[in-house]
């Protein structure tokens, strides 16, 4: 599958995830901090103590209230930006490994139908090489039976039938195989 990101241990995807999640983590950790900040400035502007004289607030510290309030609303920015790519990358990793599930279910019925006609493949060529002998010590003997012919005749028939099956399970493993490529190609 072209294109998903997923390495053979999905470590580098992972890593992604953890970068993301520590960002995350960290922003958050800051958000705190500016919101503690704002919070004692607004104290600090709203409820003055007794002792200080009562003079407006100096525009130093509303500018700095002003400042750490857009700092504030920046670091929500990246937050939520950061939100949503973790959120992207979870989906894709759940739509990669569904995907992944898909094609593995398909293989291993594709295996129990090869299984099957190999199966019936040795069977029929056990029962062939039978019917086979017993038609050489027939004509060794001299007592060939035109039933013994048939049977070794449909023994024949039976090996070309499994071999038959089995190429048709072996064509239909290709084609859809043929049929991902080329919805992969269609899509890319």
């Amino acid at each position: 599958m072209a294109g998903t990101g997923l390495a053979g241990d999905g470590t580098e995807e992972g890593q992604g995830m953890q970068e993301i999640t520590d960002l995350e983590r960290r922003i958050t950790a800051a958000l705190d901090r500016i919101g503690r900040g704002i919070d004692a400035l607004d104290i600090a502007v709203v409820e003055p103590p007794a002792a200080i004289d009562l003079a407006p607030v100096p525009a130093a510290t509303e500018g700095d209230a002003a400042t750490l309030r857009a700092e504030l609303e920046t670091e929500r920015a990246a937050t939520a930006q950061l939100r949503e790519r973790l959120r992207a990358v979870r989906d894709r990793e759940t739509l990669t490994r569904s995907q992944l599930e898909e094609k593995a279910e398909k293989m291993t019925r594709q295996l129990d139908v090869q299984g099957l006609e190999l199966q019936r493949m040795r069977k029929t060529a056990v029962l062939l090489r039978e019917e086979l002998r017993r038609l050489r010590e027939a004509q060794e003997a001299g007592t060939v039976d035109a039933a013994q012919i048939n049977r070794a005749m449909l023994a024949e028939l039976d090996a070309l039938r499994a071999t038959r099956l089995s190429e048709l399970a072996e064509l239909d493993e290709i084609s859809a195989a043929l049929d991902e490529h080329i919805t992969e190609a269609e899509n890319a």
